[in-house]
């Protein structure tokens, strides 16, 4: 696959000149950037810089700055956490919208020479807003135009841009392969291929065929010198690196190739809903002690919420399985009974219809297949996750005691979810790829969800102290978390261009990667010696910064 759009329109039919490009380029520029902390002139000679290198890309048409009406529309659109949304933070010095590859080598090499940090955005999910806010002067390249999808149904494969949603990757493979062929990732369709397959990825397919990250076969990624690496020409140890240590951290990828996974036509989900009368608790203890266990085919997730206004808890069963009713009822009868699920709770779909069950909060009515091509028309809403790794079950007692943080005020903004691992997810090595979680029972996150600023401390103070109080029943030295779960404060890198050393990032490291982030570093030393793929977490190298010439 060609790393592009079928998109022509940025391409000229004629050549147009490096004065006219520079005069277009002034113009958009305006008089000067809003930042107060970076020279106008440096900007300037960024924007020159890209109208010498790309005389035949008619670069001006993706380049937006920060006079540019356009701009704040361009930014916000994809900015899901409305957490880092007020003017406070950073603003990228300049976005850049790129059709093709030459535009984005044109940009890397004009901000590396003027010293301008490059951040890319591919879904806007980062929960730490990291793909489009930095603490120091930078340039966000936004590949929401690198979005083809070339699906192979009969070998069971696709190409697919790093721009694209997963939304929109499960709505081409279900097209394409008559409702036969999935792909196993996350819930949320409107999330960006780009970054979610690099540090993992899972959903309700994981425990029949892993992680998103599990199959990937091939990716194109741009190094640090703008050349465009396959597998082969990468090696075997940067390709293991972007799949789960962040491709952030290595260069700017571009498009992944991914193993398709065959689905039954008819898959039945279900969500089930019981309260502290109805023995909560006690079914979601049980819930710990089986899950993991069951048959490969089935995931059941469990939820726990407090009820606003009132102390009051439930607990949130959502179910899928890779079969029919009539043969799910009896297995859980025989495993979970506990659970009490009817027939009337289940429904039948083909899977890529649970794909918008399952993001639409369970709806029973408005199964659109048409929502898994919508990226913009969401709410968005403030948020801040952590997560945990659990390995033997949590005790009632705990629960209970859990249960009288989330009973305090803004409490009803937390969502603590748990999906259960097992099945083939357990099967890999946790060295196959960066990704080193494979011996756990279930993951915890403390999902917060609000959309008044005025909340916002308040509801990250009381999810901070629920992360302190979870401390005793989760995996210690290190206690692990999920990199697609972004968390700045288990630790970060040092402010701006200020070296961080591996024993620095170490303390964050090691709870993303584990005995993995040693051999990251190693890759990220390689690959990216002067580190200038560099972010509030990611992987340092262990050059110090300014100890060797940069070549340009």
């Amino acid at each position: 696959m060609k790393p592009q759009t079928k998109s022509t329109t940025s391409i000229l039919p004629f050549n147009i000149s490096t004065t006219t490009l520079v005069l277009v380029l002034s113009f958009l520029h305006g008089i000067a950037l809003a930042d107060d902390h970076v020279h106008h002139d440096t900007n300037q000679k960024f924007l020159q810089c890209l109208s010498l290198h790309s005389e035949n890309t008619f670069i001006s048409k993706v380049i937006f700055t920060q006079s540019n009406s356009s701009y704040i529309s361009i930014l916000n659109n994809l900015k899901q956490n409305l957490l880092y949304a007020s003017p406070e933070y950073r603003r990228p010095q300049v976005i850049v919208t790129p059709f093709h590859v030459s535009q984005i080598q044109s940009v890397l090499k004009c901000a590396r020479k003027h010293g301008l940090r490059t951040i890319v955005r591919s879904g806007g999910h980062d929960h730490e807003g990291l793909s489009y806010v930095s603490e120091v002067p930078f340039v966000m390249i936004d590949l929401i135009n690198f979005n083809q999808i070339d699906v192979d149904a009969e070998e069971k494969t696709a190409w697919v841009g790093a721009g694209a949603t997963l939304g929109e990757l499960y709505y081409k493979v279900s097209e394409e392969s008559n409702n036969l062929l999935a792909f196993p990732a996350g819930v949320c369709p409107t999330v960006g291929v780009g970054g979610h397959l690099s540090g993992g990825g899972f959903g309700y397919l994981m425990r029949k065929y892993g992680l998103a990250a599990d199959q990937v076969i091939d990716a194109h990624l741009m190094d640090v010198n703008g050349r465009i690496l396959d597998r082969k020409s990468m090696g075997e140890d940067l390709f293991w690196a972007i799949r789960g240590g962040g491709v952030a951290s290595f260069g700017i990828l571009v498009a992944w190739k991914v193993n398709l996974v065959d689905v039954p036509s008819t898959v039945t989900v279900f969500t089930v809903v019981r309260t502290l009368e109805q023995n909560a608790t006690q079914i979601h203890h049980k819930w710990q002690q089986i899950a993991y266990k069951l048959p490969e085919e089935l995931v059941i997730s469990a939820g726990l919420k407090s009820v606003e206004g009132k102390r009051t808890m439930v607990a949130i069963f959502s179910a899928e399985y890779l079969g029919g009713v009539d043969r799910l009822l009896p297995l859980m009868q025989e495993r979970f009974p506990e659970l009490g699920v009817r027939k009337e709770d289940c429904q039948e779909m083909s899977w890529v219809e649970s794909t918008v069950y399952h993001r639409a909060f369970n709806a029973k009515e408005n199964l659109n297949l048409e929502l898994l091509l919508d990226r913009l028309s969401y709410a968005k809403y403030y948020m801040k996750a952590k997560s945990d790794y659990v390995r033997e079950p949590i005790p009632v007692e705990a629960l209970e005691g859990m249960y009288e943080v989330l009973y305090e005020e803004g409490g009803h903004n937390i969502y603590v979810i748990s999906f259960p691992y097992g099945g083939r997810f357990n099967e890999i090595s946790e060295t196959a790829t960066a990704f080193p979680h494979r011996s756990n029972k279930f993951h915890l996150m403390y999902y917060a969800e609000w959309y008044d600023d005025e909340e916002s401390q308040r509801v990250i103070e009381l999810d901070r102290k629920l992360y302190d109080y979870m401390a005793p029943y989760v995996t210690k030295n290190p206690r692990a978390t999920y990199f697609n779960c972004k968390d700045l404060e288990i630790g970060r890198n040092n402010f701006g261009d200020n070296y961080t050393s591996v024993e620095e990032a170490g303390v964050w490291g090691n709870k993303y990667f584990k005995n993995n982030f040693k051999r990251l570093v190693d890759v990220k030393t390689k690959a990216d010696p002067d580190n200038f793929f560099r972010n509030e977490q990611s992987i340092p190298s262990r050059v110090r910064q300014g100890s060797r010439k940069r070549n340009h």
